[in-house]
């Protein structure tokens, strides 16, 4: 199976309402591994928590697997996504799941089992990679790895629930979180990251999955470039071999626009897989109407505050590389809290009203 055509993703696409969702952690979990592990998974928050998100307008959400689940526990990975995708089928809400990920924030290295408390202060604290950032320097376990991907992708092949296949988060991430306020950074492993990556759009081919394969552009404008072209080879890579064209974009309006306008070119449908960030200019009250106007779905970062304690800032030197000041205090991604009441009552207004197309754009 190839590429789709132009023609084809614009075919999928217009059949589709318009896309407006969340990436997704229950506020029970502290990553990824908590969540869909067999003793710490908790589909009675899951299923109340997309409740939520259906009453707010949602419907889509993403969401991550890991790879160490599937090799410790293959049969019950897989039947509790499938649990997962039917609870928010029942709400209205599509999946977009993530097998691999190199965001391991919490700078140790994933393992299976019980995961740590959150570190006290810290966003994501315990943020770990898919399959691990170490694990993609083993050359001896990459059969395996690759198994993963080949066995998920065709158990849901077919699967309508699914909205499409968001193969690899931001190939080549090195940022570790730090407990100081700053970022820090791992040796470079892009190498392998873009290995990985290639590899898995040539299995995504092998499978030919019913929905579209794509992976997303996460550095599409860095930070003060005026070349809002700019792309990483991974980003080329991905945007150049995607089905439909996805991007991250934590940026003020006038960005985003500048974003949509150069991607537009591609002629394939758009979505903004990862924004929503208050203290540096991602907000809701004014980017929302951007992305429907534009016919560009989104899908921002948070539901829940929760144990990922993304409430919290990125380290200030990240938010004043990006523009931004958390001086304010406000919640830097999330919307509600963890009884369901809002965060801002003003910004479910803006989705209820934007999702609904009631709202004069």
């Amino acid at each position: 199976m190839s590429r789709w055509t132009e023609a084809e993703a614009q075919a999928w696409w217009a059949k589709r309402p318009w896309v407006c969702g969340f990436n997704y952690l229950p506020s029970t979990a502290v990553n990824f591994l908590e969540m869909w592990h067999r003793d710490s998974f908790d589909p009675a928050t899951i299923e109340r928590e997309l409740g939520w998100a259906a009453a707010v307008g949602f419907n889509a959400f993403r969401i991550n697997l890991h790879y160490l689940l599937w090799k410790h526990d293959r049969d019950g990975l897989i039947d509790r996504l499938d649990r997962v995708m039917g609870m928010a089928h029942r709400a209205g809400i599509s999946t977009i799941p993530v097998p691999f990920d190199d965001c391991g924030f919490g700078g140790e290295e994933p393992v299976h089992g019980p995961q740590p408390d959150p570190v006290p202060g810290v966003h994501n604290s315990r943020a770990v990679a898919s399959p691990g950032r170490a694990r993609l320097a083993d050359e001896t376990e990459d059969a395996q790895v690759r198994a993963y991907l080949t066995d998920v992708l065709a158990q849901f092949r077919e699967d309508p629930r699914v909205l499409l296949w968001d193969l690899y988060n931001e190939p080549g991430n090195r940022m570790i979180f730090g407990r100081e306020g700053a970022a820090e950074h791992l040796p470079d492993f892009t190498g392998r990251s873009l290995a990985l990556l290639r590899d898995s759009f040539a299995i995504a081919r092998t499978i030919g999955p019913a929905q579209p394969v794509t992976a997303g552009a996460w550095s599409t404008a860095p930070v003060g470039s005026e070349d809002p072209s700019y792309q990483t080879a991974a980003d080329q890579f991905a945007l150049d071999n995607s089905d439909v064209v996805t991007f991250h974009a934590y940026l003020s309006t006038p960005k985003v626009a500048a974003i949509i306008d150069t991607l537009a070119a591609r002629r394939r449908p758009m979505l903004c897989t990862e924004w929503m960030a208050r203290p540096v200019g991602s907000r809701i009250d004014d980017q929302l109407a951007l992305f429907r106007a534009r016919g560009v779905g989104c899908i921002q970062w948070g539901l829940v505050r929760g144990r990922s304690q993304t409430w919290l800032p990125w380290p200030q030197d990240l938010v004043a590389a990006h523009g931004g000041s958390t001086e304010t205090g406000e919640w830097f991604h999330d919307l509600l809290d963890t009884d369901g009441t809002a965060y801002d009552p003003a910004e479910i207004a803006v989705l209820r009203a934007v999702t609904s197309g009631q709202r004069n754009l």
